[in-house]
């Protein structure tokens, strides 16, 4: 980390004179004099603002104490003996390092476990979560509840949904009314002691499947409408079709494959694509969707979309939606003004695109310096080993007993979680989300700047081969908005990761709420920089509560 720079003379006067303290001894207008003191004033009560705002307590499981073993924590990338289970010295360095500094240097002394270096895979950027920012709240200042424990109810339950994601994978969003596969895994969910995903009258339907939490997330296609509708990128078109791997193949099922990744090896080969390229229609196209992504990628698509009106004259997209601003921009009622700079076309392409690093901060902070909650792949190598091994950790019973495990076992002749993709997770703890997080403070940001209320036009949706879009007709056709939708890509980009198999839902629910509330944070040092009368805006949180900034 680099230090401060040294308090010279001359910084020393010139900050001095900012403050009201020192004359400057060059000469100065008065006009410049006073806008230097009020540059000086804005920045200083942003931080103190921030400073000053309620900072949440980061509470932990207790599985780090509890389990010498550490079944409960992120490990990958670390040495580990048959069972899969860390060497003991290694984590304690590893925690040491982390939570003794957390400087680069000392990172670089924590022993990995490859055993070839090769191909030894790098932790994901741990001092990131140590990095201070010029606006909204300090990365460390936020904070997500307690991650449930390795032993709890609350993530049988999520794995065993994470089992059904995976045998559904290759199922078209639009037959999850008649699959049996879907009609296995809403009866067996329902039946859980412990799941908190969406019900209705109690139970999981194939309507709530693998769905979000959020205003908008029940209402129309799976998919959402800013993943499915073309781009446009000024005289460029982004078309909405994606390369994904075909359907049918699933990476680490084999034991020694699986163990050797949890070492942190890069596996030998890659995934098989498909020659054509698809509308996301399935789970694996999601999966593949935020696999490489730029983080902020959806939320910027989602923005031109809104932005650009609609252009007839245009055979290819026929222009954007030309979705009407937050009844809140200062320049809706101006007679001979419009924003551009602030308020306008450049002014809100910058802000979804600003804030995607200030996000990946704070959820880098609870990831490595709090929470280290051990990815799925590694809690279905203890399901593997109980079942098959007789081993006998305390996970539980729900997961070790239910038919999503048994179907698993039975076509890759182990019990561990079936990823998507060929390396498994990301290099950095579980919990929260960096995608999940990412996706919480963009859509934020997108409610905030557009009226949340309209309702999108002529809506659509994936064909069953993904090779062309089609019109949503459902019952609810004309009820999707702006802001449900967005709610609804940020779920789907979020759980497109469980998918994968590379995060629980736990860490989509608690990290989109990080980031929304670092998003506020960021729009509320921002109100206090604009020259109009800008009067706050209004927009619905991820809750379902109506704020106004």
């Amino acid at each position: 980390m680099k230090s401060l720079p040294a308090l010279t003379r001359r910084l020393f006067f010139g900050v001095a004179a900012a403050a009201g303290g020192v004359p400057v001894a060059s000469a100065q207008s008065s006009g410049v004099d006073q806008r230097s003191r009020q540059a000086f004033r804005v920045r200083v009560d942003a931080a103190r603002l921030q400073r000053d705002a309620y900072q949440a307590p980061a509470p932990t499981n207790p599985d780090e104490q509890d389990f010498p073993n550490k079944i409960g924590n992120f490990s990958k990338g670390l040495p580990h003996n048959d069972l899969g289970e860390v060497d003991s010295n290694a984590y304690q360095a590893f925690r040491q390092a982390l939570m003794g500094s957390g400087r680069q240097a000392d990172i670089e002394s924590v022993p990995m476990g490859s055993a070839d270096p090769a191909r030894q895979r790098k932790f994901v950027n741990p001092c990131a979560g140590l990095c201070f920012d010029l606006a909204g709240a300090d990365s460390q200042h936020l904070a997500i509840p307690a991650a449930p424990s390795v032993q709890s109810a609350e993530t049988a339950g999520e794995m065993v949904e994470l089992y059904w994601q995976a045998l559904a994978r290759d199922v078209p969003f639009s037959q999850y009314d008649s699959d049996p596969i879907v009609q296995s895994a809403v009866a067996e969910l329902s039946k859980l002691s412990d799941f908190r995903g969406p019900k209705v009258n109690n139970a999981v339907t194939p309507a709530t499947l693998f769905r979000g939490l959020t205003p908008g997330d029940a209402a129309g296609p799976y998919i959402s409408q800013f993943l499915l509708k073309p781009v446009p990128f000024g005289v460029q078109v982004v078309d909405q079709r994606i390369r994904t791997y075909v359907p049918g193949v699933d990476f680490l099922t084999g034991y020694s494959e699986w163990l050797s990744v949890q070492n942190g090896t890069t596996p030998n080969s890659g995934g098989q694509f498909d020659p054509v390229r698809r509308y996301v229609r399935s789970g694996r196209d999601l999966a593949q969707w935020g696999h490489i992504d730029v983080l902020y990628q959806a939320y910027f698509n989602a923005m031109l979309i809104l932005l650009q009106p609609p252009d007839p004259s245009d055979d290819v997209t026929g222009g954007g939606m030309g979705a009407p601003l937050n009844p809140g921009n200062p320049y809706l009622q101006s007679k001979n003004q419009e924003g551009f700079g602030t308020f306008g076309g450049p002014a809100i392409a910058t802000a979804v695109a600003e804030n995607a690093a200030r996000a990946l901060k704070a959820v880098w902070y609870q990831k490595w310096f709090v929470h280290r909650r051990l990815r799925p792949e590694a809690y279905g190598g203890l399901v593997h080993n109980v079942v098959t091994k007789g081993q006998k950790y305390p996970i539980g019973r729900e997961v070790l007993n239910s038919l999503a495990v048994n179907r698993v076992q039975s076509r890759n002749g182990t019990a561990l979680l079936p990823m998507a993709f060929p390396e498994g997770s990301p290099l950095h703890p579980s919990y929260g989300a960096g995608h999940a997080t990412v996706a919480g403070a963009s859509v934020t940001i997108l409610k905030a700047l557009f009226d949340e209320n309209y309702v999108i036009p002529n809506p659509v949706v994936a064909s069953e081969d993904g090779l062309s879009l089609i019109p949503y007709t459902g019952p609810d056709a004309d009820k999707l908005t702006v802001g449900g939708e967005l709610n609804k890509l940020a779920a789907n980009i979020a759980i497109g990761r469980n998918f994968a198999g590379v995060h629980w839902r736990s860490d989509y629910t608690e990290s989109v709420k990080l980031g929304e509330a670092l998003a506020i944070s960021v729009l509320q040092d921002q109100r206090l920089t604009y020259g109009e009368v800008f009067g706050g805006y209004t927009f619905t949180r991820m809750d379902g509560r109506t704020v106004t900034l």
